[in-house]
């Protein structure tokens, strides 16, 4: 099927973990013949190596501390065209230089997907142990980064615009922690209704993913076992089956599809 999306212009962001969404979208893509503007920052983690070996939060911390190298031999592989950029989306002269170096090398946006996303490491982030810093860390990049790129791009329109933003399955009930994770989804969830009815008389279409447990380097087997009870189709979401969503959203089939949020989730959080 003919997604027409060849020749197209996609930023991505979130892209430097080598088995994370934005990295896989990046690659699924490329296959597509999209050129690519792919956005990431290295994000300081503690992590063992001598844990990087198998899935878990080490793997995890350890690929988001580091940069762009494997993913880029991969889109070596596939002949792509594209540029990458070490930035911080919750800083508006950032953001703004970020669309200055896509315009002057590609000419034009077409594709927005705000993958990005920050979130605490540690154990502040229940209604008991919050701090001030995570609370603003957390919706710098989440809530001010996403509008921030949705913005710019809005203000560099062409002739075809399609926004994806990223909420998670289970932002309207987080359980037990991450409030202020899932506060700042919820915030993406209704401010991305919102923007689809404002920006449709420019033929601009704006979705939001909402992903369930996705093995992204971070989920060990024993959260394995525990979360797949939980999922009806038995199975993690993988990254590539976030991936194909985004692809149609992305492309000319899904023309008259806006202001939804979609859960990928395999019918966790329902």
């Amino acid at each position: 099927m003919d997604l027409g999306l060849k020749g197209r212009l996609a930023i991505i962001t979130g892209t430097n973990n080598p088995q994370g969404i934005g990295a896989t979208t990046a690659l699924a893509f490329a296959q597509e013949g999209v050129r690519l503007a792919l956005v990431y920052k290295k994000i300081p983690h503690g992590f063992d190596e001598n844990k990087t070996g198998a899935d878990g939060v080490d793997r995890y911390f350890k690929a988001n501390s580091g940069d762009m190298t494997e993913v880029e031999e991969q889109l070596h592989a596939l002949n792509a065209d594209y540029l990458i950029l070490e930035s911080d989306i919750s800083n508006e002269r950032s953001v703004n230089d970020i669309f200055d170096h896509v315009i002057e090398r590609f000419g034009k946006v077409d594709i927005l997907i705000n993958n990005a996303a920050a979130a605490d490491d540690g154990d502040h982030d229940t209604i008991e142990t919050i701090t001030q810093s995570v609370i603003d860390e957390t919706f710098a990049v989440n809530v001010r980064g996403t509008l921030l790129m949705t913005r710019e791009f809005i203000k560099r329109r062409g002739d075809y615009g399609r926004i994806i933003n990223f909420s998670t399955d289970a932002a309207q009930a987080f359980p037990g922690q991450q409030i202020t994770y899932a506060a700042s989804k919820a915030a993406i969830e209704a401010f991305t209704r919102s923007i689809a009815i404002g920006v449709g008389k420019y033929n601009i279409t704006v979705n939001c993913i909402a992903p369930g447990p996705t093995q992204t380097g971070w989920i060990d087997e024993e959260l394995a076992n525990a979360v797949l009870p939980q999922i009806p189709l038995g199975k993690l979401i993988q990254p590539q089956d976030i991936a194909e969503t985004i692809l149609f959203l992305a492309s000319a089939r899904a023309a008259m599809v806006t202001g939804q949020v979609i859960k990928v989730s395999g019918g966790h959080a329902l």
